[in-house]
C-alpha cells in the first residue's frame, strides 16, 4: 500500500486507515464480533496498512481495548490513533465535551492502559471544548509529548482559528474532519488552513456513513439499533433525495468498473496527497473492496463527472443531528 505524510509534521501512515469505531458500536450493535474485528485489523495490517483509528468514547473504552488486544503482537507495525474529550457516564450518555488540562492527563494514561502501550502516535482532542482554551487543552497535550506518552498531535472537528491557535502552541500534525462526497464543508476554508500550515488531514467518514455504498435502500436496511437511523440525512425525503445522488454514482462506477464505495473513496484519495481517509469496517469483505480503491485512478474528466453529480453543498439534510452539530467547526 502506498504511504502519505501528514503534513509536515514528518508521521507516514498508509494512504487508507482503518476507523475501527464500528466494530464496538453505533453501526448495527448485535452484528459486532470482536474475532471478526479481531480479523480485519490483521487482515489490514497483513495488506500494508498501518493506520488504525479508534477512541475512548467508542464502546465506553471498550473499542480502544479491542485495538490494543489485536496489535498485541505486532506494535511496531502500527500508527496508532486514538482521542479524548467527549464525556460519557456510565450509561453511555453524552456529557458534554472537556479539554481542561487535568482531564487530558487522566484521559491519556486510561487510554494507554486500555491499549496496552507505552505511547500513543497520534492524539486527538475529539471535539474542541468551548469552556477552556483551546491554548491550555494543547499545552496539556504537549507535555504528554514530552513526557513520551505521545508521539504527535491531532484535533477534530475545529474551526480555522481554533487550528491556527493551536498549531501556535505546539505543531499540529493532523485535523480529523468529516470528509466525502456528500460532506465537502471543509474546502472552501477547513482545506486550505490546514494546508498553509502544514497540517495533513485525516478524513472520516469517506463513505458517508456508508450510504454512498449503495448497500442502503431504505431506512429498514438498518438495524433496529443503528445509531445512523437518527441521523437527518437518512431521515424521510432526505433519504431520497440522497439516494438519488448515490444512483448516480452508481452509474458513474459501472462505467468504471468498481463498486460505488471504491469510486467514493478513489474521489477523496484524489483530492491530495495530504489527505488520508479512514473509511470504518468490521467485516472481511468490505475490507478488501476498500483496499482495492487504493489502486483506483481517476482522470481529470472522471473527477469532474463525479464532481458534477456531486457538488458542494448537494446532500440532502445536516450530517448530525441538532445537538451534535453544536459540537464541530468550533
Amino acid at each position: 500500500m502506498q504511504e502519505r505524510l501528514l503534513g509536515r509534521s514528518g508521521l507516514r501512515v498508509s494512504a487508507l486507515g482503518l476507523g475501527c469505531m464500528g466494530m464496538s458500536e453505533f453501526y448495527d450493535p448485535k452484528g459486532m464480533s470482536d474475532e471478526e474485528s479481531i480479523r480485519v485489523i490483521h487482515r489490514f495490517l497483513d495488506a500494508g496498512g498501518n493506520f488504525l483509528d479508534t477512541a475512548d468514547m467508542y464502546g465506553m473504552g471498550r473499542n480502544e481495548a479491542l485495538v490494543g488486544k489485536a496489535i498485541a503482537d505486532r506494535r511496531d507495525r502500527v500508527v496508532l490513533a486514538t482521542k479524548f474529550g467527549n464525556v460519557r457516564n456510565a450509561n453511555g450518555e453524552f456529557l458534554g465535551v472537556r479539554g481542561d488540562a487535568e482531564y487530558v492527563k487522566a484521559c491519556c494514561d486510561a487510554s494507554l492502559t486500555r491499549l496496552q502501550v507505552d505511547h500513543i502516535d497520534l492524539y486527538y482532542q475529539h471535539r474542541v471544548d468551548p469552556n477552556t482554551p483551546i491554548e491550555e487543552t494543547v499545552g496539556a497535550m504537549a507535555e504528554l509529548v514530552q513526557a513520551g506518552k505521545v508521539r504527535h498531535l491531532g484535533l477534530s472537528e475545529a474551526a480555522a482559528e481554533t487550528i491556527r491557535r493551536a498549531a501556535k502552541v505546539h505543531p499540529i500534525a493532523a485535523l480529523q474532519t468529516e470528509y466525502s462526497l456528500w460532506s465537502r464543508e471543509v474546502e472552501p476554508e477547513i482545506l486550505p488552513t490546514v494546508r498553509e500550515l502544514g497540517i495533513g488531514f485525516v478524513a472520516y467518514s469517506p463513505l458517508g456513513r456508508g450510504f454512498l455504498t449503495g448497500q442502503f435502500r431504505t431506512i429498514d436496511d438498518l438495524a433496529p439499533e443503528d445509531y445512523r437511523r437518527n441521523s437527518p440525512r437518512y431521515q424521510g425525503e432526505n433519504f431520497a433525495k440522497n439516494l438519488d445522488l448515490v444512483k448516480k454514482i452508481e452509474e458513474l462506477a459501472k462505467l468504471k468498473g468498481c463498486t460505488p464505495s471504491q469510486l467514493a473513496l478513489a474521489w477523496v484519495l484524489a483530492q491530495g496527497d495530504d489527505i488520508v481517509p479512514i473509511p470504518g469496517t468490521k467485516r472481511l469483505k468490505y475490507l478488501e473492496e476498500n483496499l482495492s480503491a487504493g489502486n483506483l485512478q481517476l482522470a481529470p474528466e472522471e473527477l469532474e463527472q463525479i464532481n458534477n453529480v456531486f457538488p458542494v453543498g448537494s446532500a440532502a439534510g445536516e450530517r448530525y443531528h441538532a445537538q451534535a452539530m453544536k459540537a464541530v467547526n468550533q
